[in-house]
């Protein structure tokens, strides 16, 4: 069979990709197609194949099935080349905490072989606003000022695709934010593409695409609107006293998917309405509010864990 032709929008473009060790397959034969500038995000449950994914996109590892490019050279042939142009953040800290910030950055510097090593070091903390600590030792920084470092760590050789595996975990509100901000600031601006991988769902949301990654398998791929629709949800939102009685009593219920509380309120959701009407129809409290609601990615991620249980598991 011909191979694809690549688009040159496409930044990252594979068919197949699949990944085994051992008697383990932890990706299974993956389509994926990553545009120019997008925020792409990736998403799945631990163990889901996500890091073991960009590490193939980035030359860390190579595929065992499958076929594709990443910035336009081979996945299985140009590893080389395409670690020169992605910046890669990883789930841990990585950098020398006995060293500055300045230190760390020179050092990354110096093994990408950057010409004027002096101009891009001060650029870059200039960049993420390091300048002011760049004499703090790594080690003293705290979540959200070690996160800057990494990230100016990944552009310092001016790569062209981001990959960034969990940069947000264990992060404060504020400091994640800020991070987003400086991501949308950076496709928006400098053109940068960025695959991202996180769990936390107000972040998914701020991506201009994602992807649902469970067991090695790609579950569901599109807009926030796409994903949310293709799943097909039909849920009931309830307020009111007894919640927890409610909950009980609806789960395990035929046509009754999840029962999810979410603060002060449930979410009671099925793929078939009718018979998710049907098995609410004795429980309902004239005390309680029931009123149809949207669901939400939450909602879908639930769903879709579930789902590939069964499937998969």
């Amino acid at each position: 069979m011909a191979a694809r032709a690549h688009t040159p929008e496409l930044v990252i473009d594979v068919t197949g990709v699949t990944k085994r060790f051992g008697p383990k397959t932890v990706v299974n034969g993956i389509d994926l197609q990553v545009k120019r500038g997008e925020i792409f995000g990736f998403l799945g449950p631990n163990g889901s194949g996500k890091t073991t994914f960009i590490r193939m996109l980035c030359g860390l590892l190579t595929p065992d099935g499958g076929s594709g490019r990443c910035l336009g050279h081979d996945l299985l042939t140009e590893q080389a080349e395409i670690k020169r142009h992605v910046g890669y953040m990883t789930q841990r800290f990585s950098y020398y905490e006995d060293l500055s910030i300045r230190e760390n950055l020179d050092f990354v510097a110096r093994m990408y072989a950057i010409p004027d090593r002096k101009h891009a070091v001060e650029q870059s903390l200039e960049r993420l606003g390091l300048t002011h600590r760049r004499h703090q030792l790594a080690g003293q920084l705290s979540g959200g000022w070690k996160q800057r470092l990494a990230l100016a760590a990944c552009l310092i050789h001016q790569p062209q695709l981001l990959l960034l595996d969990e940069p947000t975990a264990g992060v404060d509100p504020k400091a994640r934010r800020e991070f987003w901000d400086e991501l949308h600031r950076l496709t928006g601006e400098d053109g940068l593409t960025v695959l991202i991988t996180t769990h936390y769902m107000d972040e998914a949301e701020r991506c201009h695409r994602l992807a649902y990654l469970a067991y090695g398998n790609l579950l569901t791929c599109g807009t926030v609107r796409e994903v949310v629709e293709s799943a097909g949800l039909s849920t009931w939102q309830v307020t009111g006293p007894n919640l927890t009685e409610v909950a009980r009593a609806l789960r395990g219920r035929e046509g009754i998917e999840q029962v999810v509380a979410f603060g002060n309120t449930l979410h009671v959701s099925g793929r078939d309405a009718a018979k998710l009407d049907a098995a609410l129809a004795n429980v309902r409290h004239p005390a309680q509010t029931w009123t149809r609601a949207r669901a939400g990615l939450e909602d879908v991620f639930i769903s879709l864990m579930d789902t590939a249980k069964d499937n998969f598991a």
